[in-house]
């Protein structure tokens, strides 16, 4: 099974990618290492086979549970906020989903702890990135508004889904001078941020509106 899935759909139109890659230059994304993790991350890997075809198209595509894979321009921006202002060595992802994000990532930072409330995507996102053999994720089932305090403090964390305000607890577990990305807001109403955590204030920037589902409480099976 393997080896159809990787060399399936999408992983034969190097054009394809280089596109998306080329679109996403236009937009803006400027760091090389961001751009050269979305032209080799096989996207088509983390969604249905019958969406595989429109794997490496800059929109954001359903992947069961009411949860989408993150637009490829979103993924890349949050990426490089995360990155811009200095190594980042352990990163905490609230929101595994489908493992995408995570991928594109993984080889940016030491090591990435990852938190998701349904346990069969993250039960899928960890058997397609043992496939790609990234070995450097250490996954959590668990409610994100309360993140990984065993594993704290963080130079980073993402947040793949949006609450109307960003939990203290995550705060918390950022180490000073980390920084925190994430779209906050009602849906329709959401700015993607990054927060900077200084010895006695934590900084807002934003970074553009944005689309994404939002976070929520409890756990799934």
């Amino acid at each position: 099974m393997e080896g159809p899935r990787l060399s399936g759909i999408g992983m034969t139109s190097a054009r394809t990618r280089e596109r998306l890659v080329q679109r996403l230059q236009e937009q803006g994304i400027a760091d090389r290492r961001v751009l050269d993790r979305i032209r080799n991350v096989p996207r088509h890997l983390f969604m249905d086979e019958a969406l595989a075809s429109r794997a490496y198209e800059d929109t954001a595509l359903p992947i069961g549970f009411g949860q989408t894979i993150s637009q490829p321009y979103v993924v890349a921006r949050m990426t490089e906020a995360l990155l811009e202002a200095g190594e980042v060595r352990h990163a905490l992802e609230i929101g595994t989903g489908c493992g995408y994000q995570t991928a594109v990532l993984s080889p940016l930072v030491e090591k990435i702890y990852t938190i998701e409330r349904i346990a069969s995507l993250l039960g899928r996102a960890r058997r397609t990135l043992r496939e790609l053999r990234i070995r450097n994720v250490n996954f959590r089932h668990d409610d994100g508004n309360v993140g990984w305090a065993a594993r704290a403090p963080y130079d980073g964390i993402l947040l793949t889904a949006a609450p109307h305000a960003v939990p203290p607890a995550l705060f918390e577990q950022l180490a000073v001078g980390g920084r925190l990305i994430a779209p906050v807001g009602p849906d329709g109403r959401q700015e993607l941020y990054r927060y900077t955590k200084g010895d006695t204030r934590i900084e807002r920037q934003s970074l553009g509106p944005v689309s994404f589902v939002p976070l929520l409480s409890g756990l799934q099976r």
